[in-house]
């Protein structure tokens, strides 16, 4: 099979999808693997590299769309590559479609097979392609909010961890998957006071006896949300609905009644945010303020730190890659139920029931397009 990797084209986007590392492990399997020039060059790899494990560096994005059976990406594709995509390629990289209507037609359109690496799962219900970026961007939410509190980013001037006679921040994350339980441990050990919200008993009880009573943990209702959001100085939504839209947790109505100064990061963003007065932004301007209240929604966030986010990546995607190019996409589906749950769009439909009822499309069973 013939790989191809493009550069990444959107803002600030400085990961790629395959490292040379992982080139060479697909060539090893007999495949050719072509890379677009300067496709790592944010993270250190030069095309030489490449070219040292046996990749093909080509000039452009549309000479590795033309000649690829399959793209492997690390964000959406943009628009202009989304119009090199053909029928029967398969693209296998984040998609992210229940927010994105021009996307989910673009790819309808070109009749590729669309896996989404956020919709994989695994034996034990899992979404082990996005959890390493979920690792990522938990991690980092706690970084961007401490900053969005500063005085000079237009939060209250309040440090996370307080200092000796002055109370820490009060941090409120919501949601207690991946995402929230990496936020909490970042903003527990830098000292602040840290509450979770979680409609999961079980994973509150697990969360309760991994903090060591570090983490208050709160079963999450309406008034609960609307309590500790009022009390809070930092919220992180952290809420994730596989494959569908984040539902909106927190009100416009909430947010102008929060104190001022007070920050929120939306790391739902991706999924249409679970703020309702959250819109995305970019690491180049990455922040806004709304009734006071600065709002951080960078849409890819493991971008900013490139180099931990593609090693951690590819770790994960590198040996669903080597299936769909050892078996074929088809056979690779037909033999993974799993891999196949990542099956977004093909020949022309949706194939998850939540991206259909997003943007009132069809859907049609992913079971029922490759048997």
């Amino acid at each position: 099979m013939i790989i191809g990797v493009p550069k990444e084209i959107k803002n600030h986007e400085y990961r790629v999808g395959m490292t040379p590392a992982s080139a060479r492990e697909l060539i090893a399997h007999g495949h050719t693997v072509n890379v677009e020039t300067f496709a790592g060059a944010g993270i250190g790899f030069s095309d030489s590299d490449y070219e040292a494990v046996g990749a093909k560096i080509l000039a452009t994005a549309a000479e590795v769309f033309a000649i690829a059976d399959m793209i492997v990406k690390v964000k959406e594709p943009q628009a202009v590559e989304r119009a090199m995509l053909r029928e029967d390629q398969v693209l296998f990289t984040y998609l992210h479609l229940a927010p994105d209507l021009p996307q989910t037609e673009d790819l309808i359109k070109s009749k590729a097979v669309c896996i989404a690496y956020e919709t994989v799962t695994d034996v034990n219900g899992g979404l082990p392609l996005l959890a390493p970026m979920s690792a990522v961007a938990g991690r980092m939410s706690i970084q961007a909010g401490a900053q969005a509190l500063e005085k000079s980013q237009g939060g209250c001037g309040l440090l996370m961890g307080g200092v000796p006679g002055v109370a820490p921040a009060n941090v409120v994350v919501i949601g207690g998957g991946v995402v929230g339980m990496n936020a909490a441990k970042m903003a527990v050990g830098m000292g602040a006071s840290v509450t979770m919200l979680d409609r999961n008993l079980t994973v509150l009880a697990n969360l309760d006896n991994q903090f060591d009573g570090r983490l208050k943990v709160v079963y999450s209702t309406h008034d609960a949300i609307e309590k500790y959001v009022l009390e809070a100085d930092l919220v992180i939504g952290a809420v994730l609905v596989p494959g569908a839209a984040a539902p909106k947790l927190v009100t416009k109505e909430l947010i102008s009644r929060m104190k001022p100064g007070a920050a929120v990061v939306d790391v739902a963003i991706d999924q249409g945010g679970c703020f309702e007065t959250s819109h995305a932004t970019t690491h180049q301007d990455p922040t806004y303020i709304i009734d006071d209240v600065v709002h951080y929604c960078v849409a890819n966030m493991p971008g900013a730190v490139a180099k931990t986010s593609t090693f951690a990546l590819n770790n994960a995607t590198l040996p669903y890659i080597i299936k769909l190019a050892n078996l074929g996409w088809k056979e690779a589906l037909i033999q993974d139920e799993h891999l196949l749950n990542g099956l977004n769009v093909i020949a022309g439909h949706v194939t998850v029931q939540d991206v259909a009822e997003a943007h009132n499309l069809p859907f049609v069973a992913p079971k029922s397009m490759i048997l």
